[in-house]
């Protein structure tokens, strides 16, 4: 899967939200092991060192943990995951939000903007 990386921030960083969008998700479940770095380099086209660099940031986050001889796998944590679900969900809605003031829409507006939009995904 090719990521489109934003210059402007730094690989890694970008990284660690593409992993833990994999995770929220479910692409990674809970307790599964993880790709390894060769491979997610490998797969996305960065320095494996960025990759390492990435995953390390996430095990200090306790969103997965290595085992020396088995590799990396998902934290069975599923309390940190709905948080880490719940965070990333207000980041999107406080730029849904913000923009949609920026066009001077009212709550109404916005709400039946969204609940249109959400039945045209289904």
């Amino acid at each position: 899967m090719a990521i489109d990386f934003d210059p402007a921030k730094p690989i890694w960083r970008q990284l660690v939200a593409e992993f833990s969008r994999r995770i929220v998700v479910g692409e990674w479940g809970a307790g599964d092991r993880m790709p390894g770095v060769r491979e997610l380099a490998a797969e996305l086209g960065v320095n494996p060192n960025t990759v390492q660099r990435a995953l390390a940031e996430m095990e200090r986050d306790g969103l997965c943990r290595s085992e020396r001889t088995s590799g990396r796998f998902v934290t069975d944590d599923q309390t940190l995951i709905t948080r880490l679900r719940t965070q990333q969900a207000v980041a999107f809605a406080d730029v849904y939000a913000a923009s949609l003031k920026g066009l001077r829409l009212d709550l109404a507006q916005a709400t039946q903007l969204l609940n249109s939009r959400w039945r045209e995904q289904e």
